[in-house]
């Protein structure tokens, strides 16, 4: 059984992946039509928007290449929900996701941006000492994100960022958190195994930025990409 599926697991990025998404589809007042909606939360979203009126595709990350053509167009909206993150070619994603919306659509692709975890990058370099190892996947921020929606042929583009705030009194829970939900490394050449006086290290610094009620404050940058089809 996938970690994400088991019982109690963590499933908080994607509670505030969905909201954001549909306050921002309500917002927009994106006419009822097709509807593409991908990655974590999909189905749930997918079932707010049928509400709506919408006729809803929904495919989980393991059943659609995003560096491949998307099988079908005319889609009156594409909602992407962190199924863009860890792609290794964005550019080539997102014009796929251009040409499958029909003229006006819209693409509402949230990811996690560049800024997130500082307190775990922190850990994770005070783990390695001397010799810090690619342990995080790169990420995007948001003026570079205006630039891609911008090169990949969007008419209108709209790029903005949110802060999701944590607060753990344990390293080993954020861990378990992060990998309930997929958001552990998914760099190509795995970083070496921390030590256990690395881990013990790691475990020292992230409780060294606990607040005066003994909880360290970690934070999520959401990146949020919204354009329109010419």
């Amino acid at each position: 059984m996938a970690l994400g599926q088991r019982k109690g697991a963590a499933d908080w990025l994607a509670a505030a992946l969905i909201d954001d998404a549909f306050d921002r589809i309500e917002f927009m007042r994106v006419q009822p039509g097709r509807a593409l909606v991908l990655g974590s939360g999909a189905g749930e979203l997918g079932r707010l928007l049928e509400r709506k009126e919408f006729t809803v595709t929904v495919l989980a990350p393991d059943e659609i290449d995003l560096e491949q053509p998307i099988p079908s167009d005319g889609f009156a909206l594409i909602a992407s929900l962190a199924a863009l993150d860890t792609v290794n070619d964005l550019p080539g994603a997102l014009i796929h996701h251009h040409a499958a919306l029909a003229p006006g659509g819209v693409m509402l692709a949230s990811l996690v941006g560049a800024g997130s975890l500082p307190r775990l990058r922190s850990a994770l370099l005070a783990a390695d000492g001397e010799r810090p190892a690619a342990r995080l996947h790169p990420a995007v921020d948001a003026r570079s994100g205006a630039g891609l929606l911008q090169r990949t042929g969007f008419a209108r583009q709209v790029a903005d960022a949110w802060t999701l705030r944590l607060r753990y009194r344990s390293f080993d829970t954020l861990i378990t958190d992060l990998r309930d939900q997929g958001l552990t490394s998914v760099l190509a050449d795995a970083p070496p195994p921390l030590t256990r006086e690395g881990l013990d290290r790691a475990r020292s610094d992230f409780l060294a930025q606990a607040d005066e009620t003994g909880k360290v404050v970690e934070t999520i940058e959401v990146l949020t990409l919204t354009g329109w089809h010419g």
